[in-house]
């Protein structure tokens, strides 16, 4: 956020505040401003407890952190929009901060609301940090699943692992929902939280308004299985963009034959480096294999940012120098930024990995630039990991009348297009929108919040233009360490 912008929402937000203040209903009578560690400045913070175990009503209960940033006009409308995070595992509360700045579009018109699914954030958070006898910078499969069984050893005193799936977090929303004054709601989902605002909008037709699907996760696409052969597809529309730029092209010819080169190359012999460590600073050695760049390139993928670093990254690694790749995999990992793992498993290990058949993941990574290695780790967990039961009717995707816009980013390597349409085909007032050049996320484009602006003022995506996206490109490649061709937005 730049000052200037931050001081222009400051100041927006002082103007209002007096009528804001006096104009205010229950949702706000029953938090308190939120503190410097709790939350912005300018939001409400409070908390509301929930059974662990819903169905018996007895036992532990979990305390739901809330933050709710209060509508800007004084006549706003009464159904706010609840913010769903991905993972699973990130904690809504927790990002109130970063979004407020770009989804202030949004807060003009209603309230915004985040709460943490109970397991992440503030909310009983079933974190997996390394413990104390392992080293900061420790790698591996085998770190990986001893770091697991230890933390879901750690549990025993403090959750039951089986209560926190999809299905029982958004009965607390539904709590939370009323607990606020809140008749109808409207519900964003990021991703995982896709998944979450269509369990909502099924389990609580009655109570949801209108849905917003940025990234559609379905309860029925079995993560991690086709990560692999989705991430092939956006790789793929990379070197094919690389190959339409001439200063790309120019640049790095041949492309994606040197990729496959090198992938070979370290799949038949890995490459033993000594690089610095960019967390400790220290001096090491690895050996690099296809999976290791697999991976890197896997998560570079999600924004076309980072992916604009990929032609430069495989010339270096073609050279050995794999200082780029590795400092990239350190500062990235879709797994534990802000990520509380416990719940992550708690999810996957009862809602998808039961649902992946033998030999289906040496299928459908077949071919892949990934190949199996990453959903089998992802998986391995799911071995002794405690599962719920889930109903059959949950992996269904039965038809709706909620209107729903749902948003997917045309070069997206988990959640591609395909898995939107989906959900669009079964759902009557659904508009389903691609954006290109976007990745996992269509919400950092100024065109997409406005869409979602309107939407939410219309209740309806059934005159909703959406041509805006047209104009939404992909970022020029990097061309070397100062960057793209100066000159590569204007040739556009």
């Amino acid at each position: 956020m730049t000052a200037l912008s931050y001081r222009w929402l400051l100041a927006g937000s002082l103007l209002l505040c007096s009528c804001s203040t006096l104009r205010r209903t229950s949702a706000i009578d029953r938090l308190q401003p939120c503190k410097f560690a709790d939350g912005p400045s300018d939001g409400y913070c409070g908390t509301f407890d929930v059974w662990e175990d819903r169905a018996a009503k007895t036992g532990r209960k979990i305390s739901l952190k809330i933050v709710v940033l209060p509508a800007l006009k004084q006549k706003y409308a009464p159904d706010p929009l609840f913010f769903l995070a991905g993972g699973p595992g990130q904690g809504a509360a927790e990002l109130a901060g970063q979004l407020q700045e770009p989804f202030h579009r949004l807060v003009t018109d209603r309230d915004l609301v985040f709460v943490d699914q109970r397991g992440t954030g503030k909310s009983n958070p079933l974190e997996c940090k390394p413990g104390k006898d392992e080293p900061e910078d420790a790698e591996g499969d085998a770190f990986f699943t001893k770091r697991l069984r230890s933390c879901l050893d750690s549990y025993k005193d403090k959750a039951d692992v089986t209560k926190y799936t999809t299905s029982i977090a958004m009965d607390d929303l539904d709590d939370v929902r009323q607990f606020l004054g809140y008749s109808k709601i409207n519900v964003y989902g990021g991703s995982y939280g896709t998944r979450a605002a269509i369990v909502y909008a099924r389990r609580h037709t009655a109570n949801t308004r209108s849905v917003i699907l940025d990234s559609v996760a379905p309860p029925d696409m079995r993560l991690p299985l086709y990560m692999a052969r989705d991430g092939q597809r956006a790789l793929d529309l990379l070197l094919r963009d690389c190959e339409k730029d001439t200063g790309c092209n120019q640049r790095f010819p041949n492309l994606r034959e040197r990729l496959k080169a090198l992938m070979d190359r370290l799949s038949a012999h890995p490459q033993h480096v000594r690089y610095v460590h960019p967390r400790t600073g220290l001096e090491k050695e690895l050996d690099v294999k296809r999976v290791t760049v697999g991976a890197v390139l896997f998560a570079s993928l999600y924004s076309p940012l980072t992916a604009s670093l990929v032609p430069l990254l495989v010339e270096e690694a073609e050279k050995g120098n794999y200082g780029g790749l590795l400092a990239f995999g350190a500062a990235y990992d879709p797994l534990s930024e802000n990520m509380a793992q416990g719940m992550h498993f708690s999810v996957v290990c009862s809602e998808d990995a039961p649902r992946i058949e033998p030999g289906s993941v040496q299928r459908e990574t077949s071919g892949t630039f990934l190949g199996p290695e990453m959903a089998e780790l992802r998986l391995k967990p799911c071995e002794f990991w405690p599962r719920a039961q889930v109903e059959p009717a949950y992996f269904e995707n039965p038809p709706s009348d909620v209107p729903a816009l749902i948003l997917s980013g045309e070069l997206d390597p988990v959640t591609p297009p395909v898995w939107g349409q989906q959900v669009a085909s079964h759902w009557k007032n659904a508009k389903h929108v691609v954006v290109p050049g976007s990745g996992h996320g269509t919400w950092t484009s100024r065109c997409v919040i406005n869409l979602m602006a309107q939407f939410l003022n219309a209740g309806s995506a059934s005159r909703l233009d959406a041509s805006c996206v047209a104009q939404v490109k992909r970022p020029p490649f990097f061309l070397g360490p100062s960057g793209p061709d100066p000159l590569a937005g204007a040739k556009q």
